[in-house]
């Protein structure tokens, strides 16, 4: 049985929540230690709920084989290997404990996305309060069935899996132990673009599988992610740099800084603005009432002179009689000596 919700570090992550943001290191340090650490700091700094890292080395994601099928065709990596992209990008082993560490002293929740078994068995020893499957591994239902063993939420991409490999990862998650789980709509493309985000599945998601719902966003931007909100996703996962033109694998499509902050701030706004249907006065309205349209005196009349157009007008402030009004005034006598600029009541009328 799914849950509205799911808790990760106390954080409750659902419709009823505000969204919950996730920054997506991914391999934009650079081979440095030390800048994955300054985009720990950086990446706290914005405000988000959550740093993610990813968990994996060349070797235990892919094969350094010389084949067509493992050269990447097109796109932002086009050429290249997927043995040499993911030297490039992976974020190594050893680093893990630091970074774990350095989130922990500012505050933030730190969790990883695992390749394989040997990553997950690190991440548990870190004791990651939860687990990220990749899209290109929602189909692992081994992977995923090993890491639900642990326990503990697991958050699912589902960029190029239909509706059957997203139920069964589902399945598969719960079935072997997970505390919950998330589910992220995703496109699965290095840019996306705007025309494919299609954020309105998240709503059909959550009407099809009774998970929360998140979106994994890789268009330009924060548009996407608070349109998705605005439509019920309870968590966005942005990928996330300190600076696009310090290059990174990543880099092309991930937040700066200052970006990432206004992706927190507008998200979070974006789900405080949706509140519910509501018809009444509101309390920050109350003082504004006085300023709606009412009838006014616009020209001096004279005791029995005809009110007509012009001597009497709807204008601001509202302390005269309602507009609506209006027709049953007009060609009626003053019942006494007006001056401009009174407003009207039924008393003042013949």
């Amino acid at each position: 049985m799914t849950a509205p919700f799911i808790e990760i570090a106390g954080r409750k992550i659902g419709a009823d929540h505000p969204p919950y943001v996730i920054c997506e290191l991914s391999g934009n340090h650079n081979g440095s230690l030390d800048r994955a650490l300054q985009m720990v700091d950086a990446a706290a700094d914005t405000g988000c709920d959550a740093i993610k890292l990813q968990t994996y080395t060349a070797d235990t994601i892919t094969l350094d084989v010389d084949r067509p099928e493992f050269r990447i065709q097109g796109g932002l990596w086009d050429g290249r290997s997927l043995h040499e992209l993911y030297q490039e990008a992976q974020t190594p082993y050893e680093w893990h404990g630091a970074l774990f560490e350095r989130a922990a002293k500012r505050g933030v929740t730190i969790f990883s996305s695992p390749f394989d078994e040997t990553a997950v068995d690190l991440l548990a020893g870190l004791d990651a309060p939860a687990y990220k499957i990749a899209s290109f591994e929602a189909v692992d239902l081994p992977l995923i069935r090993y890491a639900a063993r642990q326990g503990k939420p697991l958050i699912i991409s589902t960029g190029m899996a239909n509706l059957a490999e997203m139920q069964a990862a589902l399945d598969t998650a719960l079935k072997a132990g997970a505390a919950g789980v998330l589910l992220l709509h995703c496109v699965s493309s290095y840019p996306a673009s705007f025309e494919d985000a299609n954020v309105r599945t998240v709503v059909d998601m959550a009407q099809r599988f009774g998970c929360p719902i998140g979106l994994s966003d890789h268009t330009p931007g924060a548009a996407a992610a608070i349109a998705a909100v605005s439509l019920g996703a309870c968590a966005v996962e942005k990928h996330f740099t300190l600076a696009r033109a310090d290059g990174g694998p990543d880099a092309a499509f991930s937040l700066e800084p200052a970006e990432f902050r206004a992706l927190c701030d507008d998200t979070r706004n974006a789900w405080k603005a949706l509140g519910g249907v509501n018809y009444d006065l509101l309390g920050s309205e109350r003082g504004n009432r006085q300023f709606r349209r009412s009838l006014y005196v616009t020209a001096d009349v004279a005791a029995g002179e005809t009110l007509t157009r012009a001597n009497v007008r709807s204008v601001r402030p509202g302390n005269g009689l309602p507009p609506a009004d209006y027709d049953a005034v007009l060609g009626r006598p003053a019942a006494r000596a007006l001056k401009r600029g009174e407003p009207l009541a039924w008393d003042m009328v013949g």
